[in-house]
């Protein structure tokens, strides 16, 4: 019998790369006789480490569209994303989520330079200090913890941005100029754990405090509508309550049609069969602030995002959108 062979599309960066073997792994190991090819692209928010991501489609347009295109040509049969770099208010016809991982670690993180704590940053509510990040959502709830706090542009993958910071670097601005050096900056815990630099972890944000990105933790694995083989096999892999969270969060995206520069924020659990959701949206300099909860049965994750999605809507998430757009 002639062996499965199928090849999936990943981002050149470690992070990337360790999530892909991570899938080549589990389904090698579900799918006997399964051949998995790992294809590397450089996607142009690899390439491009200075420019803001809305300068290319926001994290859409920089890490996923070159890679989703090739699945639809047929180059692929599978795209590996992480899921919140997924756009949430636009549908790519012809694909779907195939498989998605157990979640990992959801929250978020702060990392610090030598010599400041955070007790440093409470207790000057962040004045004189510059903290780092390109997530429009962690620069509003930054501003929000830290009301004097200076929120500097940092791009860069996880592990070159703990170099940068150590380093004291400059980051480059796009068109010329630099900023920083940072101080600190806010990362996605699931993120250093993947590249190995947990032990930079100096504290980790409540979900009170800090509420994640919609599907922050998940990886996705991306393949055609109708290629019904690569579909059965990625379903070997899914892990069906990662997936009932994603559809819920990403439900909420679709609702409000937010956009790369909208601060939007969500997060589900499912506790025996029923699931909870708390989704937020904020304006970029953390002053507005509107959040919304419900619970309702975890097999029917759409609903209740929906549900979340148009009572954010009724409190006047669509006038802070509207508000963040790009002129």
């Amino acid at each position: 019998m002639a062996a499965i062979r199928i090849k999936i599309g990943t981002r050149k960066s470690v992070m990337a790369l360790v999530q892909t073997e991570e899938i080549a792994r589990r389904l090698t190991a579900a799918v006997p006789g399964l051949e998995v090819e790992i294809v590397k692209f450089e996607t142009t928010g690899d390439s491009d480490q200075t420019s803001k991501l809305l300068q290319h489609g926001g994290k859409g347009g920089a890490f996923v569209a070159e890679i989703r295109q090739a699945v639809v040509s047929g180059e692929l049969q599978a795209a590996m994303h992480s899921l919140k770099d997924m756009p949430g208010n636009e549908d790519t016809p012809g694909l779907v989520i195939g498989a998605t991982l157990s979640r990992d670690p959801p929250g978020d993180v702060l990392v610090l330079r030598a010599g400041v704590s955070i007790d440093d940053l409470r207790r000057s509510h962040g004045k004189g200090f510059k903290i780092g990040t390109n997530a429009v959502r962690r620069a509003a709830y930054a501003r929000r913890l830290f009301p004097e706090v200076e929120v500097i542009h940092y791009r860069g993958a996880a592990d070159s941005r703990v170099r940068k910071l150590d380093n004291c670097e400059m980051q480059r601005l796009p068109g010329g100029g630099a900023v920083g050096p940072a101080d600190a900056l806010i990362m996605a815990r699931s993120g250093l754990q993947r590249v190995g630099f947990a032990n930079r972890i100096a504290y980790e944000f409540s979900l009170a405090e800090m509420l994640p990105a919609v599907g922050q933790g998940i990886v996705a694995v991306e393949c055609a509508a109708q290629d019904w083989q690569t579909r059965r096999i990625l379903s070997a892999i899914d892990d069906a309550a990662a997936h009932q969270s994603a559809d819920a969060e990403r439900e909420v995206l679709w609702v409000l049609n937010g956009h790369c520069n909208s601060p939007i924020a969500g997060f589900s659990s499912i506790d025996g069969t029923q699931m909870s959701l708390t989704a937020s949206v904020l304006d970029e300099a953390g002053g507005l602030f509107i959040e919304v909860s419900r619970s309702g049965p975890a097999d029917r994750p759409r609903e209740l995002g929906r549900a979340v999605g148009l009572e954010l809507l009724a409190g006047g998430a669509a006038g802070i959108i509207d508000r963040s757009r790009p002129v």
